[in-house]
């Protein structure tokens, strides 16, 4: 197969390699803010290394483009596609969660779901599509007859459409308002075209409007009638440590909290059904 860093034959073309790999770690270093000398001190390189590196003056080797990649904190499936850029191999593999090589990892998510019950936990991809869900997920769901809940489950759709559960959440405004600035700094930090589709969809601000402040990240309020009740819920973001696999690196569990005993009551009711 041919590739844009061949020539006609069929031999690197080390000047292609060298400008490619290099745009994309300047583009990864501006998107951080950071000058060629903050980036040369974190990776204790030169920074005229660094600028020979991102003018395609010089070639790095695989592990420089690896070190330059962490101190830029990119993530695992960028750290991919440099390294595709600078002609090597992959570094990080992307398997899916029900691959053999993951099954200790996707047991101890099972497990995080099932003790997390009788409240609401699931997992979610880079997408904020639910790729794991727990019984009491299900059974709030379960009277939501809509289309929205069919998979590829998308918790933002789900959240905010209209055949959703966007009619029944009273702090919808504030609700919005926390997803908007969630996926805006996801956005910031990894661009990703299916997640921009849905923040344009839902979630994009009015021309001049500012993004809502909020105290907090770490407690994530809603309240939504179900069941003839207001409930009143906090959620809560786990994400795995230090991964090496593109999938787990980009997944995250969002686990749901009762923040009175009517809610509580409610969830430890549906789940006895």
């Amino acid at each position: 197969m041919k590739s844009d860093f061949m020539d006609s034959g069929g031999n690197p073309r080390t000047i292609g390699i060298m400008s490619a790999v290099g745009s994309l770690l300047r583009e990864w270093r501006n998107r951080r803010r950071l000058s060629q000398l903050d980036l040369a001190n974190a990776a204790e390189v030169s920074a005229r290394h660094v600028s020979l590196v991102e003018t395609g003056n010089s070639r790095p080797s695989a592990n420089m483009i690896l070190r330059l990649a962490e101190k830029l904190d990119v993530p695992l499936r960028e750290r991919n596609r440099l390294l595709r850029a600078g002609g090597f191999a992959e570094r990080f593999p992307e398997r899916p969660l029900d691959d053999d090589a993951l099954a200790t990892e996707s047991g101890a998510l099972r497990r995080v779901l099932h003790a997390h019950e009788p409240y609401p936990a699931v997992v979610l991809d880079r997408g904020w599509n639910v790729v794991m869900a727990n019984r009491a997920v299900t059974a709030f769901l379960a009277d939501t007859g809509s289309e929205l809940t069919e998979p590829p489950m998308n918790l933002v759709r789900l959240g905010l459409d209209p055949r959703g559960l966007a009619g029944r959440i009273v702090n919808l405004t504030e609700v919005r308002s926390v997803f908007r600035r969630r996926i805006a700094r996801q956005l910031a930090i990894a661009p990703d075209p299916e997640l921009s589709a849905v923040y344009e969809e839902y979630l994009a601000a009015e021309p001049g409007q500012p993004l809502a402040e909020s105290e907090s990240d770490i407690v994530i309020p809603m309240i939504i009638r179900a069941g003839g009740r207001v409930l009143r819920l906090f959620s809560t973001i786990t994400t795995f440590g230090t991964p090496m696999d593109v999938t787990l690196a980009e997944i995250a569990v969002e686990s749901y909290y009762p923040q009175d005993d009517e809610t509580d009551d409610y969830f430890r009711g549906l789940m006895s059904q």
